[in-house]
């Protein structure tokens, strides 16, 4: 961290300060708040899940849609940090709100994660186009992977401290009901995403940007609209953007589907967090070597390793039987996890115009979005062809080498876009 400039750490703290949501939000102890709350509403299970999958569908597909819009927006002077602000303010707030919600009230439980999930992937288009604007070309595998490292190692601090607290009130060693230990738990998790966006409130500006025209809302969708029409003068681009939908939809769906597949190989819930914990501490030093050798190699030749690593893993899921594996299996997840998404965050930066930045990360977060939906379903067609999980972990290979193969395609030279070039080309 002291080898960082003020603004590169006040960006990469943004990671330690945002990953709690993912990890105790999304994944870990609202889903089952929420579910507790619907069941004693009187709601079946099977409706309740099918609830929960609506609303995170419904706030993927709202985010997909405004990414673009918004971005396109953020690039010019002053909107990228007032957006940054809103979005992050949003997400923060309302998972504050979840846990002052009563919770019997589970449709208004829902309607607050929604909002929590919009704020929070709409700060991220912000906050990943910012790594342009933070630090140099050269330095950028390495910030970004910092940032990535930061995020899984302070997403555990609240994790466990948060774990603690409702273990505790299970055994009845303090006094606090289950609900109220998870209302706790959330609201640790909203304060730690508060405290420590300060840093990058602080510390990070727009650098670059295009100057305010009159209308911004309006040349917004002109650009946005050039930059579809004429999407095979940015070429590079959007070849990488083809290839991270696939090898990250495949990514996503290991990493989704871990606890699922864990749970039919008869591993305890409470081993499964255990095993959850340690690869979030064993990937962020690998997330970290990732970003050192991707500057001496290359982020492309880091990404196919990563893509190599998690081949590797699909083919090992298939004779997987026993606890042992599963936890080698995770261990190998662990060491690329982080390294293959920080690499592709770094490359996408280098390939972007730094002054039309978020637009194309507007792009990014949509790629990055609807690849989580092909990878969950080749799971449970091939499961239920084979009647084996195993079997469905293993057809995700075909995602990887189709994102490789692209990725292959991608010209050597990358030289990065600039929309000025562009804009000639076109008069």
């Amino acid at each position: 961290m002291g080898k960082m400039t003020a603004p590169e750490r006040g960006w990469a703290f943004y990671d330690w300060a945002n990953s709690a949501y993912t990890l105790v939000v999304v994944t870990a102890i609202f889903p089952l708040y929420f579910k507790a709350s619907a069941t004693q509403a009187g709601i079946a299970a099977s409706t309740s899940t099918a609830y929960w999958g609506y609303a995170n569908s419904f706030a993927t597909l709202l985010i997909s849609i405004l990414a673009p819009i918004l971005g396109t927006i953020a690039d010019f002077k002053g909107y990228k940090k007032r957006l940054f602000v809103i979005f992050s303010s949003l997400g923060i707030l309302f998972t504050l709100l979840l846990a002052v919600v009563p919770s019997d009230q589970w449709l208004l439980l829902l309607v607050c994660f929604v909002v929590t999930s919009l704020g929070f992937s709409g700060a991220n288009v912000f906050y990943d186009a910012f790594l342009v604007d933070v630090t140099t070309k050269e330095r950028m595998d390495r910030i970004s992977s910092n940032g990535f490292a930061l995020g899984y190692v302070g997403s555990t601090i609240p994790f466990i401290v948060s774990i603690g607290i409702i273990l505790l009130s299970q055994q009845g060693i303090i006094p606090l009901s289950t609900t109220v230990a998870s209302q706790i738990a959330i609201a640790i998790t909203a304060l730690w995403w508060g405290i420590f966006t300060i840093p990058m409130l602080k510390n990070v500006e727009q650098k670059y940007y295009k100057e305010r025209v009159p209308n911004p809302v309006s040349t917004s969708f002109k650009q946005l609209y050039s930059t579809v029409k004429n999407i095979k003068l940015y070429r590079p681009l959007f070849l990488f953007l083809l290839a991270y939908f696939f090898y990250i939809d495949g990514v996503h769906t290991v990493i989704n589907m871990s606890t699922a597949f864990g749970s039919d190989l008869g591993i305890t819930s409470t081993t499964l967090l255990i095993v959850l914990f340690v690869t979030q501490i064993v990937a962020a030093p690998f997330t970290i070597l990732f970003g050192k050798l991707g500057g001496r190699y290359s982020e492309k030749t880091m990404i196919m390793v990563g893509i190599i690593v998690y081949i590797f893993i699909c083919c090992y899921a298939y004779f997987l039987d026993s606890s042992i594996d599963f936890w080698l299996l995770a261990m190998l997840v662990a060491t690329s996890q982080g390294g293959i998404q920080a690499m592709s965050r770094s490359y996408f930066a280098k390939l972007v115009p730094k002054e039309s930045s978020n637009e194309f990360f507007g792009f990014y977060s949509i790629f990055g979005k609807f690849a989580a939906i092909i990878g969950p379903v080749l799971v449970g067609v091939a499961a239920q062809i084979t009647g084996s999980t195993n079997s469905g972990v293993f057809s995700l290979v075909i995602l990887f080498i189709i994102g490789g193969v692209i990725l292959l395609r991608v010209p050597k030279q990358e030289v990065m876009v600039s929309t000025s070039a562009v804009n000639r080309e076109l008069d």
